[in-house]
């Protein structure tokens, strides 16, 4: 009966309500959140420009003169759009796919091996955010003819 009462006794933790314009801006938030925000964003991003991608898909494989549309799209553009606004489209379309899979990867890792540990969560998140960086950057430049 003792150990009840001296349980009940302890100081519970407080909590306290923030202000979402003064403690947000200064709140660090861990790989791991960062990991987690960006794969949400990433999936609404490859949602909302599915139909983009539809279209990429359906005139770079109909014919060789859908294919020289599909082209001159991207380099030149389509009425006051010019061909750069598309590439950077097609960028962002390269970025969430790329993150989201790779986040993807990291979650089904994490699921199969049990890998649950604040050490191995903010690893994973570090390696996915650079991972996913590098391979952007990368396929970023091939679409810009860097090379």
């Amino acid at each position: 009966m003792t150990e009840l009462t001296s349980a009940s006794k302890r100081p519970r933790p407080e909590f306290r309500n923030i202000n979402a314009l003064s403690d947000l801006p200064t709140y660090r938030l861990p790989p791991a959140g960062w990991v987690s925000i960006l794969h949400r964003i990433s999936g609404a991003i490859m949602f909302i420009l599915m139909p983009f991608i539809i279209w990429m898909f359906d005139t770079s494989v109909s014919s060789e003169i859908s294919f020289a549309k599909f082209s001159s799209v991207f380099s030149v553009g389509v009425g006051v759009v010019p061909g750069w606004f598309f590439k950077l489209v097609a960028l962002a379309i390269l970025w969430a796919y790329l993150h989201h899979f790779i986040a993807g990867m990291r979650h089904l890792w994490m699921d199969i091996n049990h890998a649950v540990s604040k050490e191995f969560g903010r690893s994973s998140a570090i390696v996915t955010l650079g991972l996913g960086t590098a391979l952007t950057l990368v396929l970023g430049l091939k679409l810009f003819g860097a090379y």
